[in-house]
């Protein structure tokens, strides 16, 4: 949180030992006056430090319902539905402390819904038909629908109104049809079947309706003139300002943008409308062939077809390159959306030798289809012109004042080149491969708005589809008595995945990088496109592990025990399609934009998920009260049936990326530039202040070197990339220890002898420790608190008592 010193206009950051005394804006200042002022000087963001616990609720109201029924000797018929209602958790708790209205909550309304037809003509063949309907509702509702995002790239202070009143709705509707045939004899046990699922959903989306405003992270300009106490670093008028809290007291952020919806189409809650749809049809065979007593072989054959995403409105758009070298936006894109994979084979193998009765041994492969993400990859939705998203860069002589806002909704009109309305006649009768004439949609929101915006556009490319993943395994087993213990190697290899690309560069590109973007002759944007996000299929993993394992019930009396120990690594270029930002939060960041959009290679590294070393060990143990002599007088009722079960886990800590917080090259920003390593930190949570991981408290960032007024440098900070790479460093390892201690009680009898109803009795124990496991510092050099961990992992101990009756 900003302190009162700053609020006042005192910036002592900017340049060491200096003091800036800058007038502070008067809209900015109240947008500081809703801050709290820090409360903890000695936490870890230090004077900016406010501590405070937030209230998380969530209520969870379910309900299911099943039915088994035996019709004659061959039919059985099992039907299920489950009605679940989530409402919380508020998904940002930091933001209420600013205002409960900035709160984002969960919410979703479940519906699933299944029948299922087992008919055994024979001992020998036995079909089973499917039928099952599934709808989810997830929204992420914000109740402020006025006030601006203010937002830091840097991290320098938790953002005011992060939401900005985002939009994210989902209607979800799956419906599904099963069709299996089992066939068995004496050495085979054949199946095969056929799958027919179909995605019919509807979304809601838009990103910071009601404004928004960045600082830091790129350049922007001072429109006062600001003296410092030595006198040696004034600023003038249309100077770059040296750090992002002299942007923020004088209003100047570096980029300005808004969802903001054409008056032909929805606004508010329902902006960005889509109505996607997907059909996937799938046909599998497989056979278990005991060829001798020794070999068991296992071999399948998986055919998958995925059709791509579709609009059943026909708003479906994206930017696709021309033969000469440029670009042009289509409407109803048809020629191909994108490519629909016909190769989607999957064949898998195993191989089972039995050495002797308690050792065998297995090897298996095989390849599977991946299809898109139909949330996470739908670039194809929701976009140009249904929403459009203009954003306002600072350029010299073009610096964005605070207070300047584009209208929510505009009147525009979407024209093709020759001067056609293009839905004059509503959406469904746009002709396939449509091209928008985006220089006069600019024009024309420049006319209304007063500042000339090249447009952000996204799309999938032609070349995108179903990603492939091969997998591999070999593993021995053996039997000590009743436990089982194993050891498998495990490796993976995925390719094909999607990941976001950036071919015109990120805001702030200079002109000769952003190439298909128009600059004036000042090097200000005018018209063109601006960031594109297209996704394509250029991401690609491989994970490699040692698994051990022993599980089973120990001898005379002892507990169950289930063990299990993973050394592993996973590597890939991108573990997400999009990542977390400093905009959203202060403290661990995991962007998913590489430094470079233009060469991708040094992101290669660690996944953000991956975890070197995971144990985990689970306890289950008969507690034989009745058979204690003095406890003989007591009702067996109260003696009988207790069990102490423990779960414990261990495992490494997760990787991190160190990013500069500033814009360090004319490739423009995106919040994921790495400086250079020029030492080597002790990373570590044993010392007297836990919270700082590097070691150097304050001077954490001594450790690296930001390059930037360099000599041959681009970009407004005359900078290049760091050599610093991904994932390169390791966050704290996590604890868990959990207990339960369960009481089950028979109550009453049936004829048939049977209890009438079962009581069960559970107490548990969640992290029965209060071990206080770290997260992640805070990562971004430039912003607060750099180094230091803010925030935990898990939750603190937790107890819960619950009672179970089973009829």
């Amino acid at each position: 949180m900003p302190t009162a010193q700053q609020r006042t206009g005192v910036d002592t950051s900017a340049f060491p030992g200096d003091t800036l005394i800058v007038p502070v804006n008067s809209s900015i200042a109240g947008v500081l006056a809703r801050y709290p002022l820090p409360n903890f000087t000695g936490g870890t963001f230090g004077a900016n430090t406010y501590a405070t616990s937030s209230k998380v609720v969530t209520n969870a109201n379910q309900f299911s319902i099943r039915i088994d029924y035996q019709l004659g000797p061959k039919n059985h018929i099992f039907g299920r539905f489950t009605l679940d209602n989530l409402d919380g958790p508020i998904t940002n708790p930091d933001q209420t402390v600013i205002d409960p209205n900035f709160g984002v909550v969960y919410m979703d309304r479940q519906r699933n819904g299944v029948v299922t037809w087992v008919r055994t003509v024979s001992p020998h063949l036995v079909f089973e038909s499917s039928l099952s309907f599934e709808r989810t509702t997830p929204a992420f509702p914000t109740t402020d629908t006025t006030d601006p995002a203010v937002k830091f790239n840097d991290a320098l202070f938790e953002p005011f109104n992060a939401p900005g009143g985002t939009v994210t709705r989902a209607f979800g509707n799956l419906f599904q049809g099963r069709e299996n045939v089992t066939i068995t004899t004496t050495s085979h046990a054949f199946k095969a079947g056929v799958d027919v699922r179909l995605n019919r959903d509807s979304t809601y989306f838009g990103i910071s309706p009601n404004g928004e405003y960045d600082f830091g992270g790129g350049t922007s300009y001072s429109p006062v003139a600001i003296a410092s106490q030595s006198g040696t670093h004034n600023i003038r008028v249309g100077d770059p300002l040296p750090d992002t809290l002299s942007a923020l007291l004088t209003g100047s952020p570096f980029a300005y943008t808004r969802a903001v919806a054409p008056s032909d189409f929805s606004n508010g809650q329902n902006i960005g409308p889509a109505a996607d749809s997907r059909n996937a049809f799938e046909f599998y065979a497989e056979d278990s062939w005991k060829a001798t007593s020794r070999i068991i072989l296992n071999y399948g054959l998986r055919y998958e077809l995925y059709t791509p995403i579709s609009d059943r409105e026909k708003r479906t758009s994206g930017v696709y390159p021309t033969p000469d070298g440029g670009q042009e936006f289509m409407i109803n894109p048809q020629h191909p959306r994108y490519r629909s994979d016909m190769n989607n084979w999957g064949p898998r193998v195993e191989l089972d030798y039995r050495f002797s009765d308690h050792f065998r041994g297995h090897a298996a492969a095989g390849l599977t289809t991946i299809p898109p993400n139909i949330w996470q990859n739908n670039n194809l939705t929701g976009g140009l012109p249904f929403v459009i998203y203009p954003r306002v860069t600072a350029a010299p002589g073009e610096q964005i004042s605070y207070g300047f806002q584009i209208p929510s909704s505009l009147p525009l009109t979407a024209y093709t080149p020759a001067g056609v309305n293009i839905f004059a006649n509503g959406t469904k009768a746009v002709p396939a491969n449509t091209v928008l004439d985006v220089a006069r949609l600019e024009q024309d929101i420049a006319a209304l708005s007063g500042q000339p915006s090249p447009l952000n556009v996204q799309a999938i490319s032609r070349g995108f589809g179903n990603a492939g993943l091969a997998t591999w395994t070999l593993g021995l087993e053996r039997s000590l008595g009743n436990v089982t213990v194993s050891a498998n190697y495990v490796g993976t290899t995925a390719w094909k995945l999607s990941r976001i690309s950036f071919p015109n560069a990120y805001p702030g590109a200079i002109a000769g990088v952003a190439r298909f973007t128009e600059f004036n002759a000042a090097g200000v944007p005018v018209g063109g496109f601006g960031t594109e996000s297209i996704a394509t299929p250029t991401s690609h993993s491989n994970y490699n592990a040692l698994q051990l394992s022993a599980a089973g019930p120990t001898g005379h009396g002892g507990p169950g025990i289930q063990a299990s120990y993973t050394y592993s690594k996973s590597i890939d270029d991108t573990s997400t399609v999009s990542g977390t930002s400093a905009t959203s939060t202060v403290g661990a960041i995991a962007q998913a934009a590489p430094q470079n959009p233009f060469d991708t290679h040094p992101e290669r590294g660690p996944s953000t998920f991956d975890q070197t070393h995971s144990f985990s060990l689970s306890l289950a143990q008969e507690l034989p009260f009745q058979s204690v002599t003095f406890l003989d007088a007591i009702n067996k009722k109260v003696t009988e049936g207790w069990q102490l079960i423990s779960v414990s886990s261990i495992s490494s800590g997760t990787p991190f990326t160190v990013y500069s917080g500033i814009q360090q090259t004319g490739v423009g920003s995106a919040n994921s530039d790495r400086p250079d390593q020029i030492a080597t930190p002790d990373l570590s949570t044993a010392r007297a202040r836990r919270e700082d991981y590097f070691g150097r408290g304050a001077n954490n960032a001594s450790f690296f070197s930001i390059p930037i007024n360099l000599v041959g440098g681009t970009g407004p900070n005359q900078g290049r990339f760091g050599t610093l790479g991904r994932n390169t460093f390791r966050g704290p390892a996590y604890y868990d220890f959990d207990i339960s201690l369960v009481k089950d009680t028979p109550m009453g009898k049936r004829k048939s002898g049977s209890e009438l109803v079962d009581v069960q009795f559970r107490s548990e124990f969640f992290n029965i420790f209060n071990i206080a496991n770290l997260g992640l510092p805070a990562n971004t050099i430039l912003g607060s608190g750099f180094g230091l961990i803010n925030r935990t992992a898990g939750s603190s101990r937790q107890i819960q008592f619950s009672l179970k009756f089973a009829y």
